[in-house]
């Protein structure tokens, strides 16, 4: 099979995922020492930071399925580290929210992740990685509009 030349530009959705998981070569061995998986830590990061929420925000946020969703927060509840209920205000929704367990893991995570952004920083300098983030937010907006 003969390569097709009519590619101009790179594959960046690849590349994308590349940069993830170098991002997370770094980062998931702390996550695995808690016995976390990605999406747990995700689910985790978007509790720590908006405390109680509804599972259909979680979903979005912390970019899982929603029957995926299902089977993560389950086992997250067994675990200890978040608590599901009714939203008082809308029986048909859930809400869930970090436990003092998941908190503090969160916080610790919060620590052992900051270090190696700072490790990023120092390896590729705080303005490329600024312009970085400014780009990837440029990307993300160009879904929005």
């Amino acid at each position: 099979m003969t390569p097709n030349p009519s590619f101009v530009h790179r594959n960046l959705p690849r590349l994308l995922l590349q940069a993830r998981e170098s991002v997370m070569a770094h980062t998931r061995p702390s996550l695995r020492e808690q016995g976390l998986s990605d999406q747990q830590w995700r689910v985790l990061r978007v509790l720590g930071e908006h405390g109680t929420v509804e599972t259909g925000r979680v979903a979005r946020e912390a970019f899982i399925l929603g029957p995926s969703l299902t089977g993560v927060l389950a086992r997250m509840e067994r675990d200890g580290l978040v608590r599901r209920e009714r939203d008082p205000e809308d029986q048909r929704r859930s809400v869930v929210e970090a436990t003092a367990r998941g908190l503090k893991l969160v916080e610790k995570l919060s620590r052992t992740i900051e270090e190696h952004y700072g490790w990023m920083e120092k390896s590729i300098g705080k303005q490329k990685l600024a312009e970085l983030y400014e780009l990837l937010d440029e990307v993300i907006e160009l879904e929005r509009t």
